[in-house]
């Protein structure tokens, strides 16, 4: 059955991705975009102030994936607008969706498995309980601040998505460079689980929770098989057929990034897809070599 949604985020690595997915599903997407409208599926908004609830009404679902990538230095000034674009963005967005005359059935938003912070060898569901730095922190304020929806009875669904595979964007997109001309290596000692996802997996999975019913809440958007940083790199090497000899030494990760590359290069999270094995999800790339060689082939 047809359903109209609403996406904000859309010009991002997964937004850019999830609404071709959903149109060749036959739904009726718009996008809510900053500043002027220039094209019919647009609807303006600005993440950092009021949205009225005339525009947010009469969708079947809304999916919020906007915000400022966290993929870089950490400066005061970037810890802000990482906040802001997240936490008063996600409260404007549910705040209105509660006052709309025709309130969506589903409201995802965006999260990430920062929320767990560091955890070492510890195997982490949603269950699991969040944990300590700034990531921790913004995921739990970004997760709190769609609870108004949920309030209201709108069934939410909180993404906390992993290192999503992708040469279009992301962490993969980066790496690549230095990995084909054969300088790639691990980072640190390369013993930090890494929880990744296909594009393809993250669009579907995100497909299948618009469209069930009886998932609500934290969902991990992680493959089952997460993997060492040595093995992601090794078997990134070994598809591209090149050498994986250049390590970054942690204090070399920590001089180039500062609290970034403890928090997203080092930090060891192993997180488990629970929910979504649970409601029937079928992974298409359970396998990283299998992700990687088909990504790699587009």
């Amino acid at each position: 059955m047809p359903l109209r949604v609403l996406v904000s985020g859309s010009s991002g690595l997964i937004g850019s991705a999830l609404v071709p997915a959903l149109r060749a599903a036959g739904h009726d997407v718009k996008r809510l975009v900053r500043g002027a409208v220039t094209a019919p599926d647009q609807i303006s908004w600005n993440p950092t102030g009021p949205l009225a609830p005339e525009p947010a009404s009469g969708f079947d679902a809304v999916v919020h994936l906007a915000g400022e990538s966290i993929a870089t230095r950490w400066t005061k000034a970037k810890k802000r607008r990482i906040i802001e674009s997240r936490v008063p963005a996600t409260r404007h967005l549910a705040n209105a969706l509660t006052k709309a005359q025709q309130r969506p059935r589903v409201f995802i938003c965006a999260s990430a498995i920062g929320y767990y912070g560091d955890r070492g060898e510890e195997s982490l569901r949603e269950d699991s309980p969040s944990g300590k730095g700034f990531v921790g922190e913004v995921c739990h304020q970004w997760e709190a601040a769609a609870h108004s929806a949920a309030s209201a009875g709108i069934r939410v669904v909180q993404i906390r998505t992993g290192t999503v595979l992708s040469v279009a964007g992301g962490a993969l997109a980066k790496m690549l460079p230095p990995f084909r001309m054969g300088l790639g290596g691990n980072i640190g000692n390369g013993r930090q689980w890494m929880s990744w996802i296909d594009l393809r997996d993250e669009v579907g999975a995100i497909q299948h929770l618009v469209e069930t019913d009886s998932i609500s809440g934290p969902v991990n958007l992680v493959s089952p098989n997460p993997v060492r940083n040595a093995e992601f790199t090794k078997t990134l090497a070994s598809v591209l057929h090149r050498p994986a000899i250049l390590p970054m030494p942690a204090f070399a990760a920590r001089l180039a990034f500062g609290q970034m590359a403890d928090e997203l290069l080092l930090a060891s999270q192993r997180v488990q897809p629970a929910k979504l094995v649970s409601s029937g999800y079928k992974f298409q790339f359970s396998d990283l070599r299998d992700s990687l060689e088909s990504v790699l082939r587009r």
